[in-house]
C-alpha cells in the first residue's frame, strides 16, 4: 500500500516548528525550547532514529526561515492590499 510521509517547518518571530511523520503518525519533532529532537514512538514498534545532526538542521532550518520571513515582510511593505 501507499504511505503518506510528510515534513513540516515553520516559523515566527518568537517560535519555530519542525516535524515529520508517517501516516498521520509523528516520527520525530524539533523541541526548541529543550533544545533536542523528540522520537515520539510507542515502545511496542521497532524504533525509527533519525540520522544524529537532524536537530542541528532543524535549528539551521529556522534560521534560514526567520531570514525569508524578513525579506517577504520587506517586499510586500509597499504592497496595497487589495482584492
Amino acid at each position: 500500500g501507499l504511505h503518506v510521509d510528510l515534513s513540516i517547518t515553520g516559523c515566527s518571530d518568537s517560535d519555530g516548528e519542525m516535524m515529520y511523520s508517517l501516516d498521520g503518525e509523528e516520527k520525530w519533532f524539533a523541541d526548541f525550547i529543550n533544545h533536542r529532537g523528540v522520537e515520539p514512538q510507542p515502545s511496542f514498534i521497532d524504533h525509527i532514529s533519525y540520522v544524529e545532526g537532524t536537530y542541528e538542521q532543524a535549528v539551521a532550518n529556522q534560521q534560514v526561515c526567520r531570514s525569508n520571513l524578513e525579506v517577504t515582510r520587506v517586499g510586500m511593505k509597499d504592497i496595497p492590499l487589495e482584492n
